[in-house]
């Protein structure tokens, strides 16, 4: 396993990210990280406060094998789902008509189990243009987060070259500059522009609006010239009607796993979010903007699913017809 950096590495990547981001926002992500669970954990759904204890997940293990269905749970977190969804944007240059976008979302890719070899299978040789990752790279909330960035070492060579992402609550921003060397963009209220055939579509990326509400959308939308076709990467849906309002066109994100352990049919029991619903998982739309929520290709609290297959997604991005509405 790789060692942490040394201190005076540490301290030089914090100073640089302090003066990229802002020291507020770095002392308000570290501030939040290091205090103590009990004193910083918010009132919320009860999915969020079994995730910060670790007793929990060994009660609900036994609940599964109580009722004899851990084992086909945990089987179930291996059998990622590729799927397919098109997703028509008014706005969307001619050069990118038919780009095919990988979302990825939620990966927890330390949580071991063979669940890595399984990632890397169902990605190998998945045709895509550009690849979006949506937070969450480590499995618990707390402590080392390198073995994820190992795991993610592995993951990237099956990943298009033009890779962006956000930052989830399971993840640490001592991460970002670890990310980033592996030629992953890492989107902190920023937006980046890909080009394509002299034309841009814009890729924009908060960090965390679930636990950390670090977000500032309006920093990341204002970097982005009026009437351009502009993504939005979200860890978690809560802030769509903020997106919608800034004009942004498509809007991907996760955290939900779906619910990750479902009722049959996939009706989730908890979405761990503020927001409707509706957008628990896959395409949805509010107003003008189109969303879509990925129920994740890993597991969060413990290595279950039921009723609610994990997966990766290729959005293709095409255009309407002139003379339809907007997105």
């Amino acid at each position: 396993m790789r060692t942490p950096p040394p201190a005076d590495a540490q301290a030089a990547a914090l100073q640089a990210l302090a003066a990229r981001l802002g020291p507020a926002h770095l002392r308000h992500r570290l501030a939040l990280e290091s205090a103590d669970e009990t004193q910083v954990l918010r009132k919320g759904p009860l999915l969020q406060f079994l995730e910060h204890r670790v007793a929990r997940p060994a009660l609900l293990h036994a609940l599964l094998r109580l009722v004899g269905l851990r084992e086909r749970a945990r089987r179930n977190t291996l059998r990622i789902e590729l799927r397919e969804h098109d997703v028509a944007l008014q706005r969307l240059p001619p050069a990118f008509e038919g780009v095919r976008l990988l979302h990825l979302s939620d990966l927890h890719l330390d949580v071991g189990g063979g669940f890595m070899a399984a990632l890397v299978e169902r990605v190998r040789g998945v045709a895509h243009d550009l690849c979006v990752i949506t937070g969450d790279f480590r499995f618990r909330t707390h402590g080392p987060w390198q073995p994820a960035m190992e795991a993610l070492a592995s993951l990237r060579p099956h990943l298009a070259p033009d890779t962006f992402a956000v930052l989830g609550n399971h993840d640490s921003i001592r991460m970002l500059p670890s990310i980033e060397a592996l030629g992953v963009r890492v989107l902190m209220n920023e937006a980046a522009c890909v080009g394509r055939g002299g034309q841009a579509l814009w890729i924009a990326g908060i960090d965390d609006p679930h636990y950390f509400r670090a977000h500032a959308l309006h920093k990341a939308a204002d970097a982005i010239p009026d009437g351009a076709c502009a993504l939005l990467l979200s860890h978690a849906p809560e802030p769509y009607l903020e997106a919608a309002h800034c004009g942004f066109d498509l809007m991907l994100c996760g955290h939900t796993h779906g619910g990750q352990l479902c009722l049959p049919g996939g009706i989730p029991v908890m979405t761990c979010s503020s927001a409707p619903r509706a957008l628990a998982r896959g395409p949805w739309r509010h107003g003008a903007m189109r969303g879509y929520t990925s129920v994740g290709c890993g597991s969060s609290l413990l290595d279950v699913r039921l009723n609610c297959r994990p997966e990766v997604t290729v959005h293709r991005l095409v255009r309407r017809d002139v003379g339809s509405a907007r997105c």
